[in-house]
């Protein structure tokens, strides 16, 4: 397995941690429970890719669009049902999300 790539840092850009969204959190696990699969929560309209790209909206400049962006999310979903649940926290899952992003624009 290889590194990252020449300038994969410089093309990431910083990206914040946002503050955990506890009532959606709430809404969000209530309707995993509810039967709603957790790739919808994650990558649907209202959904956690939606939440995040409206705050990390500087990934554009690095090639990642809003579709990009719920595509990641949804494939970070065994990650997200952990913080859903509470077996993971928020800044775990966002580090784990922002490692995802980097190799994704590594690549």
């Amino acid at each position: 397995m290889t590194g990252p790539g020449p300038g994969a840092a410089a093309r990431l850009p910083a990206l914040h941690l946002p503050d955990e969204p506890l009532g959606r959190k709430a809404e969000w696990r209530s309707s995993v429970l509810g039967g709603t699969a957790q790739r919808v929560v994650a990558g649907d309209d209202g959904g956690v890719g939606e939440w995040l790209w409206c705050r990390w909206r500087a990934l554009q400049r690095a090639g990642i669009d809003e579709p990009g962006l719920r595509a990641i999310v949804v494939g970070s979903r065994r990650e997200l049902g952990l913080w859903l649940h509470g077996d993971r926290t928020w800044v775990q899952y966002c580090s784990g999300l922002i490692g995802r992003i980097g190799r994704r624009i590594d690549s």
